[in-house]
Order: structure tokens, then C-alpha cells, then sequence
């Protein structure tokens, strides 16, 4: 496996991630990529060889260790450790498609053309989704590989003996001895660990990007009611109304009639008696 390109490819990844996401990709490589390449495939390369049983018989231990490692840890791991780490190219993907449309709108109506998208690597549309649906994926794979390693494995324990009973060709009860056993299980743990807390960031950014987008649609609703009140409040505003009536009415009917009785009285005089 080439570690380099593998790291190359998902390095991009944290130019689109969250705080959380970048945390969870300085534990995959630093805790687990890191720890399976320098250590634990040493650990795990000698678990067949010094796989020793109390008999001579042929094939009875092959036989013996393929029942009870139907898969080795370090190839599982190994899997684990690609099937998590594949959603997240997914996001790159999508801003690699977003790229692409870009490019060819500008190729397509000039550079000076309206932008498709404010931000390639912004998270919002189809790339909110396909980051939060990514995240889901690699919590539920983490999960299911924790799950098939306690059903191979019970509680993740490795036992220093181990009993091959009814296995052909082996004859009777053959005791089998796992070499370095304690050893393997600290290393068995320590991933465990490593997995757990994975599952912890991921679950935490799934909440962070869910009650991001909570608070942002809240907020953008809170601004569309104010708007529409204010603008319902202006539209039933009824004070120029009032001023051009005011404008418009009519002299007092008792001005007129005072004007009528007398007509060298001015006007000022005729609004003093009004009064």
C-alpha cells in the first residue's frame, strides 16, 4: 500500500472540512496510519509462523489458526482503514464537478460571465449534503468493522491458549498458543480506542453541521417575517391619507356663513370668532 498517495489524496479534504474534521484526520493518520505502518504490522507478522500447537499432525495447525483468525487484525485494519477513508473523497470530488462547471461557463460566455458558484469548496447546496452524508458513511463503517471485530473476537480479547475442538484433520482437543499475546492486545485496544474516538468526532461534526444549518434557516426566516411586517405596517399606513383629506376639506361651514354676514371682516378676524 502506498501510505504517501493515500495521505496526498485526503490531505485535500481539510481545505473543505470543519475543525472537527480536521481533528479526525490528524487522528487517522497520526494514531492509526502511522501506529498500523510502524508498529503493528511488525506485531502481526509473526502470529502464523509462532502460531504453536501441541501436535505434529499435518495441517492441523493451519487448520487450527484459520478457525480461529478467519482474518488477521492487521488486514482488517488495513480495510478499515480505506473503507473510512473513501467517503471523503467523495467531497472532493464533488468540488473537483463544481471546478469543472465553472470552468467551462467561463470557456462558454467569457471570464467576465456570472459566477455558477460564489465558493467551489464552500459547503452549502448539494456539497452540504454530500459532506454530511459522507460523514454518516464513515461513522456507520467504523462502526460495523468494531462490530465484525468483537463477533470474531469476543470483547477484542486474545487469550495466550487456545482450544481446536472437532477441526479436521486435527485429532481430539488440540491446545494452540498465539504468540506474543499480550502484546497484540494492547495493540488491539489501542486501535479500538482510536476507532471510538473516530466515532466521537464524526458524531460531533454531524451535530455542528446539522445545528449550523438549524440556526442559519432560523435566522433567515426571523429576517423574511420581519421584512414582511414592516412592509405589511407601511402598506396599511393610512397618514398621507389623513393629510391630503385635510389638504382637500373644505372651509368650516361657520367661516362661510361669517363671510356671508360679513364681507369686509377679514379672514384672521373670522378664525379669532371661530375659535
Amino acid at each position: 500500500m502506498d501510505w504517501k498517495t493515500f495521505q496526498g489524496l485526503l490531505s485535500g479534504v481539510n481545505k473543505y472540512s470543519t475543525a472537527f474534521g480536521r481533528i479526525w484526520l490528524s487522528v487517522v493518520f497520526v494514531f492509526r496510519v502511522l501506529v498500523y505502518v510502524v508498529a503493528a504490522e511488525k506485531v502481526w507478522g509473526d502470529e502464523q509462523k509462532d502460531f504453536d500447537c501441541n501436535t505434529r499432525q499435518p495441517g492441523c495447525t493451519n487448520v487450527c489458526y484459520d478457525h480461529y483468525f478467519p482474518i488477521s487484525h492487521i488486514r482488517l485494519w488495513a480495510l478499515q482503514l480505506i473503507f473510512v477513508t473513501c467517503p471523503s473523497l467523495l467531497v472532493i470530488m464533488h468540488v473537483a464537478y463544481r471546478e469543472d462547471r465553472e470552468k467551462k461557463n467561463k470557456m462558454k460566455n467569457g471570464e467576465n460571465c456570472t459566477k455558477l458558484y460564489s465558493n467551489t469548496g464552500k459547503k452549502h447546496g448539494g456539497l452540504w449534503w454530500t459532506y454530511l452524508l459522507s460523514l454518516f458513511f464513515k461513522t456507520g463503517i467504523e462502526i460495523a468493522f468494531l462490530c465484525i471485530l468483537h463477533t470474531m473476537w469476543e470483547s477484542f480479547y486474545l487469550p495466550r491458549l487456545v482450544k481446536c475442538t472437532n477441526v479436521e484433520p486435527c485429532p481430539n482437543i488440540v491446545d494452540c498458543y498465539i504468540a506474543r499475546p499480550t502484546e497484540k492486545k494492547v495493540f488491539t485496544y489501542f486501535m479500538v480506542a482510536a476507532s471510538g474516538l473516530c466515532i466521537f468526532l464524526n458524531i460531533c461534526e454531524i451535530s455542528y453541521l446539522i445545528a449550523k444549518r438549524a440556526v442559519n434557516c432560523f435566522n433567515k426566516c426571523k429576517k423574511t417575517s420581519n421584512h414582511s411586517v414592516t412592509y405589511s405596517k407601511a402598506s396599511t399606513c393610512q397618514c398621507h391619507v389623513h393629510l391630503d383629506n385635510t389638504e382637500k376639506k373644505p372651509p368650516n361651514k361657520t367661516i362661510q356663513s361669517l363671510r356671508a354676514s360679513a364681507p369686509n371682516l377679514s379672514t384672521t378676524v373670522m378664525g379669532r370668532c371661530v375659535i
